[in-house]
């Protein structure tokens, strides 16, 4: 399997590791939704992230736009739910608009999912 796409499999995977303990701070150091949504913003998109590299890295996507997929999920997770939980736990925000900012790169990295899952795969 090609380097980005093992790179996307881990990346997924540490999404997934962190919203399991955002999800543990949210209970019980800091119970606020903003803290909990964080969290559940990383569960939601670990499973795709770890589809899109391991569909991209059997070609069974073309690997443009998954691997792209996959890069607007990761930098929308961390300004998204990043600034969410630097919020919460810091009472500090990562910068101005960016959760908002975030949120548009998720909805873009689902919008070039659905593309690459449109597009056939390359032989």
């Amino acid at each position: 399997m090609p380097l980005p796409d093992r790179i996307i499999l881990a990346l997924g995977s540490l999404a997934g590791l962190l919203g399991v303990a955002l999800a543990a701070a949210a209970a019980h150091l800091a119970p606020t939704g903003s803290l909990q949504t964080a969290a559940q913003f990383l569960l939601v998109h670990a499973g795709p992230l770890l589809a899109l590299g391991g569909l991209s890295g059997s070609g069974r996507l073309r690997t443009g736009p998954a691997r792209l997929a996959a890069a607007g999920l990761v930098l929308g997770l961390v300004l998204f739910s990043g600034d969410l939980a630097l919020r919460a736990l810091a009472q500090m925000p990562l910068f101005p608009m960016a959760a908002p900012t975030g949120g548009i790169l998720l909805m873009l990295g689902w919008a070039l999912a659905a593309l690459a899952a449109l597009l056939p795969a390359r032989a």
